[in-house]
């Protein structure tokens, strides 16, 4: 029941662009619920507010300007991180997270099952 991260780019469509869709552009998945363990661990604990809204069976939109306070709060969930397949995930989320702040018209969406 893990909660994967996906980044997303719009893409608009039509003549006068107003219509969007979005395209997933990477994943990092979480099939040992190994992110939601963590969050789980740390949620209610005052450092991490934008994570504490991730739930297993919901999405999270996490704008592009959001970002910067997207990777302070995964440096919290890093600290609390006890074994390496945290901080692998924490990583992975990191650079999903970097990726995002290069890109136009992108952003990350904490999926649950």
């Amino acid at each position: 029941m893990g909660v994967d991260a996906v980044l997303y780019r719009r893409v608009r469509a039509g003549a006068d662009r107003r219509r969007s869709s979005y395209i997933s552009i990477e994943v990092v998945a979480d099939p040992q619920d190994v992110l939601l363990d963590l969050l789980t661990r740390v949620r209610g604990g005052g450092r991490t507010p934008l994570l504490d809204r991730v739930v297993p069976l919901g999405e999270l939109v996490v704008d592009a300007d959001r970002v910067p306070h997207l990777l302070t709060e995964l440096r919290c969930l890093a600290e609390a991180a006890r074994v390496p397949a945290e901080t692998d995930q924490i990583r992975r989320l990191a650079r999903l997270a970097r990726r995002c702040l290069e890109g136009r018209d992108v952003e990350i969406r904490f999926e649950g099952d």
